[in-house]
């Protein structure tokens, strides 16, 4: 043990990077996407320090270039899950006892590497395996992943500080223990930094992990765990599989020794999650940590005060930033009668711009999305709006899925504030708009229906300049976001600066990016010393007069 205590000292946002014409940095990514696009990878599983093949294979390809093959991933069998486990528990004592210093080094090295020399690389295999523009890359893969990272020490650094008060002759000490078992980390496909974080985040308070990355997010996975191998970290600590999702949650969520779920995905799956834990509970040795980020339906409620400008900038790059396939996209949007005709007008002026296509054109804004399943799923949702005779189709509408599956920035003004479109989650570029007549509607009622319209309530956004209507709107949604805007998109949360998380049916609110996150990783043991304990079981009261 190291006779030292080490300052961590408050880490500093990584700094977004221009990739404006003549960089450095544009053609050192424009040449890793290059290189990566002459060559197939192969992506194994990686179980106790080993890369594990199989002989079921499955293809990558970038989803706006369907006809370009960048990658094969091995599958796994329920015997890889088993060996995931097995490799994890035996790394577990090993690893719980190493210093905390000294795995916190491993995840600032990490860090430094994504920032430094894997830049370009974990960028371009975010553009290419998830189909992000080089900014919406940039802000995820780099900036947020190597935040989460050094934040998360810089945390753990006060979680461990935080001791309580001792009385004279005794001290009392807090240990900070990793949990008794092995977590589970279920990573989603559209953020690089999220499928990093969420087994690295227990990892750093000295848990050991099954982590088993979207499969359609395996191409920056097998990367992000290139980068941890490279920066020391131990066999057996994380462990990435790629497996059949329901197959895998039955066996770990099974086992004696599972400790904890770490889950970003959707919120059937995660309920499905949550019940199978209870139905099981008898068989763990202690109550699991069920840590969850789901779903969204968020929002813009814009007031009659509210700058046009900032609204509908909000408004855009909050529904059509990563085209919409983010859990905070903003899909609902609420603007006053009395300034909707400019607001639109901006609007639409603007999307008649938006460029939709490959997103090695650095003039993208908005790439493909993900797979055919969201395509399907998106453009139906398309379909059955225009069948809607509530509904206007304001702005585009259109797909095609012969390149890839490209989908149109669509705008849906719709005159019932609860059809489909408004209520259900859509993940995908399809904003819906109700103009409500401020001239005739309270804000109570508009307030109302903005909280009541969703079961989710993850993020939103209010647009006004007048003080005393930004005041009544914050405080009449408490409850609707876990992250909530003013003036500003209802996307965009930085590590350190807004802790990230929702309530109701978008997760248990445990705040990736936060010591309040990495406090479910630990199990708290209290210890009392006494230099001069009693020697014999009477008190002074017992005496006689």
């Amino acid at each position: 043990m190291p006779n030292k205590i080490a300052q961590i000292p408050m880490p500093q946002n990584e700094p977004i990077m221009g990739y404006m014409p003549g960089s450095k940095e544009r053609k050192e990514l424009k040449d890793e996407l290059k290189r990566r696009k002459s060559m197939v990878i192969d992506i194994p599983m990686f179980i106790n320090g080993k890369e594990v093949h199989t002989q079921d294979t499955v293809e990558i390809f970038p989803p706006h270039d369907l006809s370009h093959k960048i990658a094969t991933c091995h599958k796994g069998k329920s015997e890889h899950v088993s060996k995931a486990i097995e490799a994890a528990l035996n790394a577990r004592e090993k690893w719980a006892n190493m210093h905390w210093e000294d795995r916190a080094s491993i995840f600032l090295k990490a860090a430094d590497l994504i920032s430094g020399p894997y830049r370009s690389s974990i960028n371009a295999a975010t553009m290419l395996g998830q189909s992000k523009n080089v900014y919406q890359a940039e802000i995820d893969a780099v900036c947020e992943l190597a935040d989460f990272l050094r934040f998360n020490v810089y945390f753990a650094s006060k979680i461990y500080s935080e001791q309580p008060v001792s009385a004279p002759n005794i001290r009392n000490t807090l240990e900070y223990r990793p949990l008794e078992g092995f977590v589970y980390a279920v990573t989603p496909f559209n953020f690089t930094a999220i499928s990093g974080n969420l087994p690295a985040a227990p990892a750093i308070m000295g848990n050991v992990v099954v982590w088993k990355p979207s499969s359609v997010q395996v191409y920056s996975a097998w990367t992000i765990m290139q980068i941890l191998r490279e920066a020391g970290l131990p066999d057996g600590v994380i462990n990435m599989i790629s497996t059949n999702a329901a197959e895998t949650s039955n066996i770990i969520l099974s086992h004696p020794d599972f400790a904890g779920v770490h889950f970003t995905g959707s919120t059937p799956v995660f309920n499905g999650i949550w019940k199978t834990v209870g139905d099981n509970i008898s068989l763990y040795k202690n109550f699991p940590r069920i840590v969850g980020e789901t779903g969204g339906k968020d929002f813009i409620l814009a007031h009659k005060s509210a700058d046009i400008d900032v609204l509908a900038t909000a408004i855009l790059r909050g529904a059509f930033e990563y085209q919409g396939q983010k859990c905070s996209a903003c899909s609902r949007a609420y603007i006053p009668k009395s300034i909707w005709d400019q607001t639109w007008e901006k609007m639409y002026e603007a999307l008649k711009t938006f460029k939709v296509g490959d997103v090695e054109d650095f003039s993208v804004m908005m790439g493909a999305v993900i797979s055919e399943d969201a395509y399907k799923k998106i453009t139906r949702y398309i379909i059955d709006a225009k069948a809607n005779p509530n509904n206007i189709i304001m702005y585009g509408g259109g797909y095609d899925k012969k390149k890839g599956y490209f989908i149109e920035p669509t705008v849906i003004l719709t005159k019932d504030p609860k059809s489909i479109t408004m209520v259900e989650e859509i993940f995908g570029p399809v904003l819906t708009i109700y103009v409500y007549d401020d001239a005739e509607v309270s804000m109570d009622s508009i307030l109302h229906l903005v909280d009541t319209t969703s079961n989710f309530a993850l993020t939103g956004a209010i647009i006004a300049q007048d003080r005393y209507a930004l005041e009544k709107m914050k405080n009449a949604l408490t409850n609707s976001a876990g992250n909530f805007y003013i003036n500003d998109k209802c996307t965009g949360a930085v590590v350190g600066q807004q802790p990230f998380g929702g309530a109701r049916k978008s997760g248990t609110n445990d705040k990736s990016g936060s010591q309040w996150n990495l406090l479910r990783w630990v199990s708290i043991r209290s210890v009392k010393e006494n230099f001069v304990p009693p020697k014999y079981y009477t008190y002074p009261y017992m005496s006689e007069e």
